[in-house]
């Protein structure tokens, strides 16, 4: 038994409302400065230059934000849930409802396009990717980001869950990206969580809830690990 990563029932249940994914970033403590991928992602922006940048699935819009702040660059954010989009809004960001498979824009429109941690959902790959090379101007930069299917390995071994295989892993981003893009560069980043039992199990509970139980109480603190990949595609 495991999590559902794009069928339209699961996608709602996971993205109807910001709650679950506010759950699972507080779940996470702060990288070291530079390390996390956000912040490599973020650096391959500003070395790119790119003015006029397109984040698909944008969830809270945390990391637009970011960008918008941080760089002064132009952000249209974007997302197939309205509660995500109008909580971009909130902050500030330029932000629609758009399906990441047929985006609404003209051909060579972005210096940039993003997605963090949301391809494995898309329900055609390949689709997504030919739609993102399109919008892309050229000389344009794909930023996405991904976990590989060791991430919390260990917190899902604890309620007997394997590997998290999905379409889009940091084992294969690669080797799908080539397919759409002549240069492809994978970046590993790690992280941590440092959990008590509640906020271990209200973390399982927004991907697994039918088996969230099965982890047995702990007292204190225990630390569960991270792994990602940060693609970058042009």
């Amino acid at each position: 038994m495991g999590e559902s990563m794009n069928d339209p029932e699961g996608l709602e249940r996971q993205y109807g409302t910001p709650d679950r994914l506010l759950t699972r970033s507080e779940f996470w403590a702060p990288s070291p400065p530079a390390e996390s991928s956000q912040d490599i992602a973020l650096e391959v922006l500003r070395t790119s230059r790119a003015g006029h940048i397109l984040e698909i699935g944008c969830g809270r819009g945390q990391f637009a934000s970011r960008i918008q702040r941080e760089l002064g660059a132009h952000v249209l954010a974007t997302d197939r849930a309205e509660a995500m989009v109008e909580a971009t809004q909130l902050l500030g960001v330029d932000a629609e409802v758009v399906d990441a498979d047929n985006l609404p824009y003209i051909d060579d429109r972005f210096d940039a396009v993003v997605a963090m941690w949301m391809l494995y959902h898309v329900p055609n790959l390949d689709h997504t990717l030919t739609e993102v090379r399109r919008v892309l101007k050229p000389g344009g930069v794909f930023v996405a980001v991904t976990n590989s299917s060791q991430h919390t390995a260990d917190l899902r071994a604890a309620v007997g869950l394997g590997p998290a295989l999905t379409q889009f892993m940091a084992e294969d981003g690669a080797d799908t990206l080539r397919s759409h893009f002549d240069q492809v560069e994978s970046i590993p980043t790690s992280s941590k969580a440092v959990a008590n039992h509640a906020t271990a199990k209200a973390y399982l509970e927004t991907f697994v809830p039918e088996v969230a139980w099965r982890l047995e109480p702990y007292d204190g603190l225990r630390t569960y690990t991270g792994s990602s990949a940060v693609f970058v595609a042009r």
